[in-house]
């Protein structure tokens, strides 16, 4: 099996209370494809300037990861600066430069035209659209979005919605879109709006996923929280987000059959990627992650909420 993910590769200019560090590798289409990679076979399409090297094309080389998608643009790659400070759920954005992203119209390789499920990373809704009609042969499509997009192009994003099965936002997004103030009220709005399943992403209080009735076979009607695990230090929370995406989608991808369960347990290897990933700057930890770490990690989640 094979997920397709289409989104940004970017380089990050990160301070936070630990350090900080200059042109890190980053985007979410890195996280996410760095993540997945553990789990299932993994396609990026993306767009990169002049200053993407092949040291960094060697990052995604090593973890299998097609780059075939990757397009090569005259300019510089999209960067983006920003600092932490004691509250690690909010980063204070120092600078955005789209460079070649702002023209980016993603293009599907022939040879990807056989994936067997996608992920529409956080790219203008109209976009996401455009590469959904691409991949229409897919058997589950999930998606990602953000506050910018639900202010700025929300009919796009509702439009969009009618063909993503799985929705993954954070809460504050989730209030945004639905124009509600209750998470289960929110939740109910953009169910309606299109996907089977809503995971809304609580930072480090963990995440809830909700079913629409009658989506996925599985047993039980309630929402479904999976909380965090504590870590000792978080250095970096930039690609958390992406991170959980990743391990949530390639779980998903690498089972025969995709019910209410398994996207519960799918939430768990979300939060273990998640986790992992902000331990060090950028995609460093992910980078040298290894698939034991992972199930290990994974039985420590299991411990402690008692999963079976």
């Amino acid at each position: 099996m094979s997920i397709l993910v289409v989104g940004s590769v970017a380089f990050d200019s990160l301070k936070t209370p630990s350090g900080s560090v200059e042109h890190e590798l980053g985007g979410s289409a890195t996280f996410f494809g760095l993540s997945a990679s553990h789990f299932t076979e993994v396609r990026v399409v993306a767009v990169v300037g002049d200053d993407f090297g092949s040291e960094h094309e060697a990052v995604f080389r090593k973890r299998n990861i097609d780059i075939r998608g990757l397009e090569r643009a005259k300019g510089k790659t999209f960067a983006w600066g920003g600092e932490y400070g004691e509250n690690l759920n909010e980063a204070k954005t120092n600078f955005t430069d789209l460079n070649v992203f702002e023209n980016f119209q993603p293009k599907i390789p022939g040879e990807y035209k056989d994936t067997d499920y996608l992920f529409l990373g956080n790219i203008h809704p109209t976009l996401q659209n455009d590469v959904r009609k691409q991949m229409n042969g897919v058997k589950l499509v999930g998606g990602d979005s953000m506050n910018l997009w639900i202010t700025i192009a929300r009919d796009e994003l509702v439009s969009t919605l009618k063909g993503v099965q799985v929705l993954l936002i954070n809460d504050g997004e989730a209030k945004m879109l639905s124009k509600q103030t209750s998470l289960p009220r929110a939740a109910k709005t953009i169910l309606d709006m299109g996907p089977q399943a809503l995971v809304i992403k609580h930072g480090e209080y963990g995440a809830t996923i909700f079913f629409k009735e009658g989506g996925f076979e599985g047993i039980g009607r309630h929402p479904f929280r999976a909380p965090t695990l504590p870590i000792d230090e978080v250095k970096d929370p930039t690609g958390a987000g992406d991170s959980f995406a990743g391990g949530f989608m390639g779980y998903l991808v690498s089972q025969d059959k995709i019910t209410r369960e398994t996207l519960k347990r799918a939430m768990f290897y979300g939060g273990v990627m998640g986790s992992f990933a902000v331990e060090d700057f950028g995609t460093r930890r992910l980078q040298r992650l290894t698939r034991p770490e992972i199930d290990q990690r994974f039985e420590t989640f299991r411990e402690l909420t008692h999963l079976e």
